[in-house]
């Protein structure tokens, strides 16, 4: 699937070229700090977005409360593309189980899909499954014996990870942590066995040797990607939601004229091939995709997550 949405950067039809250009400086809003894998995708487009629309385009990094106080602020902001925001998959987590003074699909505009990676199943070198499928046969046979390990409640890889266990019928136990690097930690460690994540959060353990790799949940991913089976072949069916994505957002109401015009600029800069190489450290692709395809995807994000929230009574902290 990454692969060939990737080929719509090439493939979809040129969108039409606009006359309309920024009056000051573009803000560009990352509800995270500095540093994680938002700020990677943001920091490489602003600096090409610059000479597209003819005004500096400035990084404001906003976390807090899982990117909840970033986001709103640009939901409240004018809808005159001055004022945008760069998150990813984990902003509709959010949406999910917290009460936001936004709502994720009717405040913003969801201007363009930016990039793509896939989540990866990684275990302790010491677990004694090779493969998914022995993952899930283990866990049959043990129920509740699997520790896995999550960024926090309500992050992605705890809503990655229950959703996995509701298709294959397994349970294991879920140790939430503070933030990916710990529990990266613990799985090399092996105070936990499992952890769902990317290859930008685990790239050193990954390439080191200190975890394995027994699938990817969707397809493709960069060449900085492990070349694994699909979680597929031992569920039977695609896992939806298996790659994270990255997107541009802008408050609700944004003049077709002005969201034409960004995206014009934003698909040329992510055909960029040194934008490719600076997100393929983050084992992803660049990944062009408009505003109608990112708005049904992101509804459709938001559904699963909160099915996944009461079949499996995942709540905020």
């Amino acid at each position: 699937m990454l692969r060939r949405t990737a080929l719509l950067l090439l493939a979809t039809p040129a969108i039409a070229q606009t006359t309309w250009r920024p009056e000051r400086s573009v803000r560009i809003v990352v509800p995270f700090p500095p540093g994680g894998s938002n700020d990677v995708i943001a920091r490489p487009l602003a600096d090409r977005l610059q000479g597209r629309l003819g005004q500096a385009v400035v990084i404001e990094n906003r976390p807090g409360a899982g990117g909840a106080i970033g986001a709103q602020q640009v939901a409240q902001a004018q809808p005159d593309g001055h004022t945008l925001m760069v998150t990813s998959t984990s902003f509709v987590a959010t949406a999910a189980i917290q009460r936001t003074p936004y709502d994720a699909v009717t405040s913003f505009d969801s201007v363009a899909v930016l990039a793509r990676a896939p989540f990866l199943v990684l275990v302790n070198p010491n677990f004694p499954a090779r493969d998914m499928a022995g993952l899930i046969a283990y866990a049959r046979a043990n129920p509740g014996r699997i520790d896995y390990a999550s960024s926090g409640p309500g992050s992605i890889g705890h809503f990655l990870t229950e959703q996995m266990n509701l298709l294959a019928n397994i349970r294991m136990n879920h140790i939430p942590y503070r933030g990916t690097a710990q529990a990266v930690t613990d799985l090399v460690a092996g105070n936990v066995q499992m952890l769902i994540t990317t290859v930008a959060s685990a790239n050193a353990a990954i390439r080191e040797g200190r975890v394995r790799v027994l699938a990817a949940l969707a397809d493709g991913g960069s060449a900085n990607s492990p070349r694994v089976p699909n979680i597929r072949e031992a569920l039977g069916q695609d896992m939806a939601g298996g790659a994270i994505w990255w997107g541009l957002f802008a408050p609700r109401g944004l003049p077709a004229p002005v969201a034409t015009a960004i995206q014009a600029a934003v698909r040329d800069a992510l055909g960029e091939p040194d934008v490719a190489r600076i997100y393929e450290g983050e084992g992803a692709l660049p990944t062009f995709a408009p505003m109608e395809a990112f708005r049904t995807e992101l509804a459709a994000d938001l559904a699963r997550f909160r099915d996944i929230a009461a079949r499996a009574a995942i709540r905020p902290e």
